[in-house]
């Protein structure tokens, strides 16, 4: 089957949405902005939430509008999004209200009491996934300690992505990527943890079947098709549904010997493996398991990224500075080098609103350089950013074995050539930058194969390959960047 085919990709973040159209022609593939809408938490009396109908509404503009623009009904439609968070439905599958948003304060400290009822170890055990407090498991700990009104209705949870599938097909399902984000799903098994369900005292019936990635799970709804001008049916198809797993579906060329960097507001960088890593170790270096789009998984570290950019800028211009992007990432690059760090995970950073300021005060607290300038706060960010990944590289290499030479950096990111150069450099690795918009074609791609238009994923990778031009950064030996590495170890948080 290599006739063209359009697919549409709905990629959701926290901060901004996209849907794209991507195209098949048989080679190669393309990708063309369709609809792209601002997101993010409101605050309500009960907490922070997510406006769930304003994300609907904008998903039916982007199918409207895709209607419009090209001649017939895409081959198919997927999302992605973000991992934790959930909405439940009740009996007669309505949406019980807004879902709450994962940076809402109410599961504070919900982790260290779930502790109480299993071991921090026995939990990364049973599902590999690193406890943090936004994770799904610990909200629905909280809702629960709460008394929950919302929660006693329930009658399915389903996922962000999973919800909106469900808006558009009628189907509801959990799709693999997306649960191995709620630390209640076994990697291993490839089932739901029962102990730790048990141990939350959370009920199975609450949770539907898990797909894998690249299920067809329904059609769209007859009222969904007819009032956004489709004249036949569109597969609803269960992508890899976490914006990660989809993320670094699209990675050229990967192989056992290559790390993917997903660089964006966050920094997320691992490697593909067939059967979590969940030791002792892996858990004090603070690795997470998470599934893949080729239901296998990936073993991978959170990092603070760019939202440490993105808020000094908006400080920056809160403060009257006229700043752009493409204008702070040359300051930096004319500032001098390798002055002063910190460990883009020190809850520090978390800390404030004032980035800038907060940089500042550590860096004078620690004793070295101040950073005072536009230019030299953003090289400190870059060069913090590259050190730690040289940490997480050799995490890496410790845990699987590897001899793990290549760095394949997506995302955001990719448009930094300085950052992608610096990272080369601090980790002596070549670094290949490319495809930025990662998440939306790996979503595509993957409703390529469950149509049948690619065989798997390593003819989909090689087609991308051949589709998006990638950059090429080649280390600059330099025992700068050796002495730097050991005062930035001095720092590290974790």
């Amino acid at each position: 089957m290599n006739s063209a085919k359009q697919f549409i990709a709905a990629d959701l973040g926290a901060s901004s949405g996209r849907v794209m159209a991507g195209g098949w022609d048989g080679v190669r593939f393309s990708l063309r902005e369709i609809h792209r809408f601002a997101n993010g938490g409101i605050q309500t009396p009960e907490g922070l939430r997510w406006d769930l109908p304003r994300i609907w509404s904008h998903l039916r503009d982007a199918l409207l509008k895709y209607a419009t623009e090209f001649n017939g009904a895409p081959g198919g439609i997927g999302v992605d999004a973000w991992g934790v968070d959930f909405g439940l439905l009740d009996v007669e599958g309505r949406v019980l209200g807004n879902p709450f948003h994962y940076r809402d304060k109410r599961t504070h400290g919900m982790a260290k009491r779930f502790f109480q009822r299993m071991p921090e170890c026995k939990l990364f055990e049973a599902t590999g996934t690193q406890a943090m407090e936004i994770n799904t498991l610990f909200q629905l700990c909280s809702l629960m300690q709460d008394g929950d009104t919302t929660l006693r209705q329930a009658h399915t949870l389903l996922m962000i992505p999973d919800l909106l599938l469900y808006l558009l097909g009628g189907e509801k399902c959990a799709e693999y990527s997306e649960v191995s984000t709620m630390q209640m799903y076994s990697l291993r098994e490839k089932q739901w943890a029962s102990d730790v369900l048990e141990a939350a005292s959370i009920p199975h019936s609450l949770l539907p079947k898990v797909v894998a990635p690249g299920t067809v799970v329904s059609n769209l709804l007859p009222t969904v098709l007819g009032e956004d001008g489709f004249y036949r049916p569109v597969p609803v198809i269960a992508v890899a549904s976490h914006d990660t797993a989809s993320a670094v579906a699209a990675v050229p060329n990967m192989d056992v010997n290559s790390v993917f960097l997903s660089s964006g507001t966050w920094s997320l960088m691992g490697v593909e493996i067939t059967e979590p890593i969940t030791t002792p170790e892996a858990l004090k270096l603070q690795f997470t398991n998470e599934g893949s789009a080729d239901h296998g998984v990936l073993l991978l570290k959170n990092i603070t990224g760019l939202w440490l950019l993105q808020e000094c800028v908006r400080q920056w211009q809160l403060e009257g500075q006229d700043l752009t992007w493409d204008s702070v990432v040359r300051a930096a690059s004319g500032a001098r080098a390798l002055q002063s760090f910190f460990d883009p995970n020190n809850p520090i950073m978390q800390a404030g609103e004032d980035i800038p300021a907060v940089i500042r005060g550590y860096c004078a607290e620690t004793g070295q350089s101040v950073p005072q300038t536009v230019g030299e706060i953003a090289r400190c960010i870059f060069e913090s950013l590259s050190l730690k990944y040289r940490s997480v590289l050799a995490s890496l290499i410790e845990l699987t074995r590897r001899d793990l030479s290549m760095i394949r950096v997506i995302g955001g990111g990719v448009m930094n050539a300085s950052l992608c150069q610096m990272t080369a450099d601090a980790c002596n690795c070549t670094v290949v930058a490319g495809p930025v918009e990662a998440s939306a074609l790996g979503n595509v791609m993957v409703q390529a194969i469950a149509t049948g238009y690619l065989r798997d994923m390593g003819e989909g990778r090689a087609a991308i390959a051949m589709s998006f031009l990638c950059d090429v950064y080649e280390p600059r030996r330099s025992d700068a960047w050796d002495e730097a590495h050991a005062r930035f170890k001095q720092l590290e948080v974790d």
